[in-house]
């Protein structure tokens, strides 16, 4: 009988690469240990927890994310179509109902013969490869202390923890409608009986500057300033951002660009956007406000915020230790470990989701494919069906795996690491344009070469 393939790590990525490998009539034992081993950030035991935000990123076809999705589409993505029906109003990004989102994934893996969903810590990764034919490691940025470990030993000390931090989360209707304003960017108020998917909170200069003070000088739970080299540069918390420039948060998640105060007609100063956390409305985000200060000084300093005076927080920011694998020396581009100890051993270990040293959710739900492709490729005898460039998860991954690749932080897939197109293009949308026809010509022959190796066919069917 033949071994299972062992996945460590039921988030995004394992959960992806374990639908992927029982759609092929591959048995899976799934590791999670949650609920029994809590991390400080997850609040449930589900597989597929969102901890950090409830989006994943925009959906336009021609941006680096909406061409990740194109991409999650096409290739027969479970995890990415159980997101669709969860979906909540967002304007053109994917935002979910992350509650009804992770329950339906735990649902879909219970239900599925192929997987066997073990709930129980990992300490030892020699342990599991005895009785593996492919492990696949998708323990995320909170690996556990012992796992983490087990790893090193295999990688020597190639792996880097810092930190990484979640937005806070406040009751829709605790929040004063008289001043904040309902719109999307560059959307007319109220226009053709279209409110906009996001809420605003305007502050003039004054409260800007009032509240920028009380940022800088609230307590924080890790009380020591961050270099950029400890933190996910799309996750740094609010009062980071604030510290590298007091005009740096209205540059950038306060920036009130293309939106318009109903109250006097004008741009405001800055703006505060909320994201729906559901469909109802019934809670919302502070889209960028992932922070690092103690909970008390959260509903102080956020209470500040106009229309948040009597703001009730369903849950605080919190900041995490985040672990990742230094991909350039410890990966090749299937995602497989090749370290000479890690060689050595009787089962090949790939890496998957956010420990690979890739950052965001489309991503990782993107590498849990890939790592499961990979594992198919390697028990068939064959190698993995290369890359393409041209898309922009195989940008991702050249860059993360590249020797050239130096001091490598994780990133989220961007148009800035695709290869140059062969006629440069000067006007922005065109060129994005070009970016989406050629990556998707690049996917349709990466899809041919899967099928006629037998490891597309029936992916787009249902689980």
């Amino acid at each position: 009988m033949a071994k299972p393939v062992s996945i460590i790590g039921a988030g995004l990525a394992g959960s992806e690469a374990a639908f992927q490998l029982a759609k092929r009539d591959i048995d899976v034992v799934l590791y999670e240990m949650r609920p029994d081993n809590p991390t400080a950030v997850h609040k449930t035991g589900d597989c597929a927890e969102l901890v950090c935000s409830n989006s994943l990123k925009s959906t336009k076809p021609d941006s680096a994310a909406g061409m990740l999705k194109h991409e999650l589409e096409t290739l027969g993505s479970v995890v990415y179509k159980t997101a669709l029906k969860h979906a909540v109003p967002a304007g053109g990004a994917l935002a979910v109902n992350r509650v009804s989102f992770a329950r339906e994934v735990t649902e879909l893996i219970e239900s599925e013969s192929r997987i066997n969903l073990v709930r129980r810590e990992v300490d030892s990764i020699s342990e599991i490869v005895e009785e593996s034919s492919a492990v696949i490691l998708a323990t995320g940025p909170l690996t556990s202390d012992a796992l983490a470990s087990s790893l090193a030993s295999l990688i020597g000390d190639e792996y880097l923890a810092f930190y990484d931090a979640a937005a806070p989360i406040v009751m829709g209707e605790s929040l004063d409608m008289s001043t904040i304003f309902r719109q999307s960017r560059y959307e007319d108020p109220g226009a053709d009986g279209v409110a906009g998917d996001y809420l605003n909170a305007p502050m003039d200069k004054e409260e800007y500057e009032r509240f920028i003070d009380e940022l800088l000088a609230a307590d924080r739970v890790i009380s020591r300033d961050f270099e950029s080299k400890d933190l996910f540069q799309a996750c740094q918390p609010i009062e980071e951002i604030a510290r590298a420039g007091r005009d740096a948060p209205r540059f950038g998640p306060l920036k009130p660009v293309g939106l318009i105060d109903p109250r006097t007609g004008r741009r405001p100063w800055a703006a505060v956007q909320l994201r729906a956390e559901d469909a109802s409305g019934t809670s919302y985000n502070l889209v960028g406000f992932q922070t690092n200060l103690k909970f008390p000084e959260q509903k102080r300093v956020f209470s500040m915020i106009p229309g948040l005076e009597n703001a009730e927080f369903v849950r605080y920011g919190v900041m995490h230790r985040n672990t990742f694998i230094n991909a350039p020396e410890q990966l090749d581009s299937s995602l497989q470990l090749v370290s000479d100890k890690a060689l050595s051993l009787c089962a090949p270990i790939f890496v998957a989701g956010q420990l690979g040293g890739t950052e965001g959710y489309c991503e990782a739900i993107r590498s849990g494919l890939h790592a499961a492709f990979s594992v198919i490729s390697k028990l068939k005898g064959r190698g993995s069906v290369p890359l393409p460039t041209e898309t922009v998860f195989g940008a991702l991954i050249a860059h993360a795996t590249s020797d050239e690749t130096e001091n490598y932080q994780p990133m989220h897939v961007n148009f800035g690491i695709l290869p140059p197109l062969d006629n440069p293009i000067r006007n922005k949308r065109d060129r994005y344009e070009a970016y989406r026809k050629r990556g998707n010509d690049a996917l349709e022959s990466y899809c041919a070469e899967l099928i006629r190796q037998g490891i597309l066919e029936g992916a787009c069917h249902d689980v």
